[in-house]
């Protein structure tokens, strides 16, 4: 499949892996709606081709003003033949320092949000019976792992509503479904993940800083999605071993998490900081 004249929808499309899908389909010839909170961002972003993009800033999360910015989107070009739900926010606290709020956020933010837009999307497609829609999950998603429970919750939801989506749309309508695993990308969102109280932790981490660069993981995404392929593993190192391990040997990587999630543990009797790394192993 070729991305030229394609017309692309893009949440999360100011910063990191939406940001680069925006980049790279703009080289490519597409035709893209870019979506986020920062408006500043987003036209800092279409700004190199101001004249194949539309932008739509809006809260993911306020449910009633969606349906008109699904009209706007719609209207622009008469459909939609892509869209990449990329829109998220992580966590890096232990379940027993974690306030409820924060796990109902990170379901909002992360399952509600796209499940929403997707819904709003879908029977539009199924009219035409052709469409793509993607989403981007986590090896998180597959991979339960400390100090992300909320968001691994989140990210488990995704894939299971986007394959049981795929499942009712793909043979009946001929539409696409695709769930991205991503594995750590050189973004901020360590920097944006929520802590325990609610507030964003502030910082990076090793992992995120030494992760696979964010160009690359644009470039396996959308390939993956040209492809059609269902789902795209976009990791490498231990967090690509972590998802094979979770289906060829689960009790290894059960093992494996444990122990990361005692040497965290005792951190925490200890009073001393916790900073989230991957399975040290």
């Amino acid at each position: 499949m070729s991305y030229a004249g394609k017309v692309v929808w893009v949440t999360g499309a100011s910063s990191g892996i939406g940001e680069a899908l925006v980049s790279s389909l703009l080289q490519a010839g597409a035709q893209v709606i870019l979506s986020g909170r920062r408006l500043a961002e987003l036209e800092r972003v279409a700004a190199s081709a101001a004249d194949r993009t539309l932008i739509l800033a809006f809260e993911t999360t306020d449910y009633d003003a969606l349906p008109q910015v699904v009209e706007k989107a719609w209207a622009w070009k008469g459909r939609i033949d892509i869209l990449i739900n990329n829109a998220g926010i992580s966590q890096r606290s232990l379940a027993l320092d974690t306030h409820l709020d924060v796990y109902r956020q990170l379901i909002e933010v992360d399952y509600l949000a796209p499940l929403a837009l997707t819904q709003l999307i879908v029977p539009r497609m199924v009219e035409k019976r052709s469409g793509h829609v993607a989403v981007i999950s986590s090896v998180a998603g597959k991979v339960g792992t400390p100090l992300r429970t909320g968001y691994c919750g989140a990210k488990h939801a995704v894939v299971g509503y986007f394959d049981g989506l795929r499942a009712e749309v793909e043979e009946a309508y001929g539409i696409k479904v695709s769930v991205i695993l991503p594995g750590s990308v050189q973004t901020s969102i360590a920097v944006n993940a929520l802590v325990g109280d609610g507030s964003s932790r502030g910082r990076s981490d090793a992992n995120i800083d030494n992760g696979m660069p964010v160009a690359a993981a644009a470039k396996i995404i959308l390939d993956g999605m040209a492809a059609g392929k269902r789902e795209i593993p976009v990791a490498e190192g231990k967090e690509l071993a972590a998802l094979n391990f979770r289906t060829q040997d689960p009790e290894r990587l059960f093992d494996m998490l444990a122990k990361e999630g005692a040497r965290l543990a005792g951190l925490r009797d200890e009073g001393k900081s916790i900073d989230p790394s991957d399975i040290r192993s």
